[in-house]
């Protein structure tokens, strides 16, 4: 089992080397996709059709922990080219599927937060749906998807209707077709249709459902162990529905660990932590605070001295230039970061109860944060 997590230094994601938003860029190089030169530094050989697996929420050291519950996927951890990458900051979804889809860092395509504020003071929930906002206006360059659409890539997104055209799907993972498919028979058949569709050919896919049961079970209980087996089964299945000569890619978003509701603060009844504060955003570990005008130095102060201990607590300046978003922030995506920043580094959380909803303050497995557990993840290799 994972131990519970103490506090320690901040797990930086490799980015430029061998991060989320490194892997497009290196498959759409291995496919001759022209403007992937720029793959940074991830090699990666791929064959000319290639199928990308998402897994929502495996973490690298939950994998191994629990290698008896996943044969199929531990098997391919021993393949060539298979390797630890890292995820991105905020350790979440939101971020991490975009930096997937773009293969830009967060500094680089301004999506910052779950929880995000606008320059304007819209506040823009990233994960919503139907979407208030339309976040290709938010993120609008363009994906790894739509490069590879551009340059004759048959592309074939495949995941849940409800996914198709909307929030997260239009900030970056937008390009090519779009299959719906609900459950995960159909999104193996879907999968491999999708793939044999064309010659070269780039899939992808997503299976949502361990990271819903960690959030709502904990990721060190029996339900998670059993979602486990399902993704292993469908990972199998899923390989055996490509065709010969098929690279198939599973990686992951982010980690997860397991926090109680006695582990955490609430801005709402911590008075040192809500004075000067205006509103707090990102995640209930990858946290972004603004603060009243004039307000900063004291809540910067405050939050060090209150929370500091379980928590890295910079200014924006300071989460800039430590690279917590990446070697590169632009214009735009700066005026997304908070004016004081929070990335956990042990076992806790931050919530603020007078706007969180009770479903997300129930919840018991978490991720945002930069520990190993929330930012190491799977790349695993199989060549069909």
């Amino acid at each position: 089992m994972t131990a519970p997590v103490t506090a320690g230094p901040l797990r930086l994601p490799d980015y430029g080397s061998a991060s989320l938003a490194d892997v497009l860029p290196a498959v759409l190089h291995g496919l001759g996709v022209p403007s992937a030169a720029d793959h940074r530094g991830m090699a990666l050989e791929v064959s000319s059709r290639v199928c990308l697996l998402l897994v929502d929420g495996l973490g690298a050291a939950a994998l191994d922990d629990h290698a008896a519950y996943a044969p199929v996927l531990t098997s391919l951890a021993a393949e060539p080219g298979s390797r630890t990458i890292t995820s991105v900051f905020p350790t979440t979804t939101p971020i991490a599927l975009t930096s997937l889809g773009t293969g830009l860092t967060p500094g680089e395509h301004g999506i910052t937060g779950l929880l995000m504020r606008l320059p304007d003071g819209t506040r823009v929930n990233t994960l919503a749906l139907p979407s208030p906002v339309d976040l290709a206006t938010l993120q609008p360059r363009p994906t790894a998807f739509e490069r590879a659409a551009a340059a004759g890539v048959t592309v074939t997104r495949v995941g849940p209707r409800r996914f198709d055209g909307n929030g997260l799907t239009q900030a970056g993972l937008r390009g090519g077709d779009y299959a719906s498919a609900e459950t995960p028979l159909v999104r193996v058949a879907a999968a491999g249709a999708a793939v044999r569709r064309g010659d070269p050919s780039l899939t992808y896919v997503y299976y949502g459902d361990l990271d819903a049961t960690g959030h709502r079970r904990g990721c060190m209980t029996a339900a998670w162990r059993a979602e486990l087996r399902a993704v292993d089964a469908f990972v199998g299945q899923l390989r055996d529905a490509l065709p010969p000569g098929t690279t198939l890619l599973v990686t992951s978003d982010h980690g997860m660990l397991d926090v109680g509701p006695a582990d955490r603060w609430d801005v709402a009844t911590t008075p040192e932590l809500d004075a000067g504060t205006e509103l707090v955003g990102g995640d209930l570990r990858g946290v972004h605070v603004w603060v009243r005008p004039g307000a900063g130095p004291d809540v910067l102060a405050a939050w060090r001295a209150v929370i500091g201990e379980h928590f890295w607590v910079g200014s924006r300046d300071e989460a800039v230039s430590t690279g917590l978003f990446g070697p590169t922030v632009t214009t735009e995506a700066l005026g997304r970061i908070g004016d004081v920043v929070c990335a956990a580094v042990g076992g806790r959380n931050l919530v603020d109860s007078r706007v969180m909803p009770p479903d997300v303050l129930a919840l018991i497995g978490m991720h945002g944060g930069l520990t190993p557990a929330e930012v190491e993840v799977p790349l695993l290799v199989s060549r069909t």
